[in-house]
């Protein structure tokens, strides 16, 4: 089981990013959360076994149709387990 730490940077407000990021989560069995950074990004927290936490970041550094995404970071953090389900939070402003 791995987590990650995801900040997109670019056209990712706005565009539906957090709500697809969410449903693509959900798909592949990945927890979490994603939240609006007030500097423009959207930082999203996920867990799940490797293979699926990989994909999502592949999903991630593309995002959906009207996003465009210019960098990603990623942060791997130590597996906590201590989510149910992948959460859209308010933002972080």
């Amino acid at each position: 089981m791995t987590r990650l730490r995801i900040f997109a940077s670019g056209r990712v407000q706005g565009v539906w990013y957090r709500r697809s990021a969410q449903a693509k989560a959900r798909k592949l069995g990945v927890t979490g959360w994603a939240r609006n950074l007030i500097d423009g990004r959207v930082e999203m927290l996920c867990e799940g076994e490797e293979k699926n936490t990989q994909e999502f970041l592949t999903w991630a550094k593309k995002g959906p149709f009207f996003a465009k995404v210019k960098n990603v970071k990623v942060q791997e953090e130590r597996h906590r387990g201590e989510f149910e389900d992948f959460y859209i939070r308010e933002s972080g402003f």
